[in-house]
């Protein structure tokens, strides 16, 4: 299907979510949120979002904010506005910000990301702030400001270095989205990192939709049944369910615990079901207990979300970071309060998981029960990306789990500045500096040790190398915190990675390589007048092979057989044994003699 086409469903899907009868149940007043939607409508956005993709996600993410929340909406170019300001979201505000699609074709010539983002952030809040930032990522600032691009470095700078420190002393977040693989990721994803959001570039409305689903998850997360193998188990008293199905082109059948079939076009007893070509978005009040089933496959984004017995955690760091443990702790609660050890449901146990995008787990670990509430630590992610973090209850008829969207980030970032001929190496994690942090690189054995430099940065002079060769910088870090010493192995950094030659290259084959270092060095042979001399025992054999004929020849005297038809064949069979071993011997010592004479011709490289 047609990138268009993918856009006209994301703009049902909103549609869906805005109508009256699918709304989210009203936030709690301690889970209220405030919630400030940016929106990138400079001129380099008419390249990068020919199709209006702010629009669709615009619409998106209004549809699946909570009644009760707080809200508002700002665009911005050279100039930031705010056509929607902060109110409470329900169905009249929904219908306001429905309303600014057209605002955002009204494009304007340059694009000011700092100027926006400090303006959203200066509203006044009782409560934490999160910022959704959707841009393409490059600070263009007009001409009469200064000297460019000294004038759009400078705003960067300012950004992440000012503007983000301040965010976080105010207890603002801000996620950002990029448009377009033009875009200026670094920028992006260092100032979700610095104020503890999300961040994501995508190039496509089901990265969009996948995206917008995981900021909602972090700003908003809500308790779900696991939806597995297309079964989910729905235990008594639960006022409703609501159902995300994702599907291919057949649409989803929705099977109760009795047998009965429902679909879009009957659906259950009060239900409310609404149905895309993507998915489908199924409300059921007072479902039957027992276990649903999905028939047709199912996306990895659906989900079910329940009420009201709810599965609380500890807050979870949206940035995780090689090396380092995650401590989770979690508890039930309903709209009393916290459940006390002795009203929890029978046999309750609670597990956490680390899923990489792909879905596949990477680390586990079950929490161990402490005065009512859940604890234990995730061990150290292994991979850098996106991930999700996964928190699951079990009981007796009993299921909940809540997944957190989180980046995983290194603890120490690196990077090779070639004309300096340094690896500069920059603490990502918060808890490292050089008081606690030493660092070393390893080239090829040798141990380079890393300098402090700036705050919270280190320096390592490389030796001279050849630039037409790429090979890994092994790089480590021996870390103390609170007491405690660890060493950690950092990502490894290729140095020249646009080498026409690679050292140490896990992706390619080692025949390869070493064919690529024959051809491209050109290593020095040895004259043909000079033969190298054979190993002492090679002249062994070839001087008994050369004595074989003279011994048979004895030994045939010594043993002459009697006169007669027979004397031929004896002569016969005893020469071909002679012959076959000599032969064999001979071949034997000419193969040897040629991977000799072909391994002393050739040079191995020296790097």
């Amino acid at each position: 299907m047609c990138r268009g086409g993918w856009l006209g469903l994301v703009a049902v899907l909103a549609g869906m979510l805005l109508s009256s009868g699918v709304q989210a149940t009203p936030m709690a007043q301690e889970e209220r949120r405030d919630i400030r939607v940016i929106i990138d409508v400079s001129g380099s956005m008419r390249h990068n979002d020919p199709d209006q993709l702010a629009g669709e996600a615009l619409e998106l993410l209004v549809g699946l904010l909570p009644d009760g929340a707080v809200a508002g909406i700002w665009t911005f170019g050279e100039y930031p506005a705010n056509p929607l300001p902060l109110a409470r979201v329900d169905e009249a505000w929904r219908e306001q910000a429905r309303a600014l699609s057209a605002e955002l074709a009204d494009y304007q010539q340059f694009t000011d990301i700092e100027f926006a983002v400090r303006e959203a952030a200066s509203a006044p809040s009782n409560g934490r702030r999160h910022l959704v930032l959707l841009t393409d990522g490059v600070i263009d600032l007009p001409a009469w400001r200064g000297s460019k691009p000294q004038i759009d470095a400078a705003s960067r700078a300012a950004l992440l270095d000012e503007a983000a420190p301040l965010l976080v002393a105010q207890d603002t977040v801000v996620h950002a989205i990029a448009f377009s693989a033009e875009a200026d990721g670094d920028l992006v994803e260092r100032l979700a990192q610095q104020t503890g959001g999300l961040s994501a570039t995508v190039a496509s409305p089901e990265e969009l939709l996948t995206a917008f689903l995981a900021i909602v998850d972090r700003i908003v997360p809500s308790d779900r049944v696991p939806l597995t193998d297309e079964r989910f188990l729905i235990e008594p008293g639960l006022e409703a369910f609501t159902a995300l199905l994702f599907h291919g082109e057949e649409p989803p059948v929705l099977v109760a615990p009795d047998g009965r079939r429902y679909r879009a076009d009957a659906p259950p007893p009060g239900a409310s079901w609404r149905s895309t070509p993507r998915y489908d978005l199924v409300q059921v009040p007072s479902p039957m207990p027992g276990q649903w089933r999905v028939e047709g496959g199912l996306g990895s984004d659906s989900r079910v979300s329940v009420a009201p017995l709810h599965l609380r955690t500890a807050r979870i760091p949206s940035t995780l970071y090689l090396g380092f443990g995650v401590p989770v702790e979690a508890w039930l609660a309903d709209e009393q309060g916290d459940v006390a050890p002795e009203a929890l449901p029978a046999y309750l146990n609670m597990f956490a998981e680390l899923h990489d995008d792909r879905g596949t787990v990477q680390s586990r670990i079950t929490l161990q029960q402490e005065a009512g509430h859940f604890v234990g630590e995730l061990p150290a992610p292994a991979l850098v990306g996106t991930a999700r973090l996964l928190v699951r209850a079990e009981g007796q008829g009993f299921r909940r789990q809540r997944v957190q969207p989180v980046n995983v980030l290194p603890a120490i970032a690196a990077w090779h500045e070639v004309a300096r001929g340094e690896v500069v190496l920059k603490a990502e994690h918060p808890a490292l500096d050089h008081a606690n942090t030493k660092l070393y690189g390893l080239l090829h054995g040798a141990r380079l040790e890393a300098r402090p430099d700036e705050p919270e940065q280190w320096r390592i002079a490389l030796p001279e190398l050849d630039e037409g060769i790429s090979q890994p910088l092994l790089l480590r870090a021996q870390v103390t915190l609170d007491g405690n010493a660890r060493e950690l192995t950092l990502p490894r950094l290729l140095l020249f990675p646009e080498g026409a030659i690679g050292v140490d290259r896990a992706e390619a084959p080692v025949r390869l390589g070493v064919e690529r270092f024959h051809e491209e060095l050109a290593p020095v042979r040895e004259p043909r007048a000079a033969p190298q001399r054979l190993p002492e025992g090679v002249e062994r054999v070839i001087g008994a092979i050369q004595r074989l004929p003279h011994v048979a020849q004895e030994r045939w005297r010594a043993w002459r057989p009697p006169s007669g038809p027979e004397t031929h064949l004896g002569v016969s069979t005893a020469w071909a044994w002679a012959l076959g071993a000599g032969l064999l011997l001979v071949l034997g010592v000419l193969w040897q003699v040629r991977r000799r004479r072909r391994s002393v011709q050739r040079e191995e490289p020296h790097v």
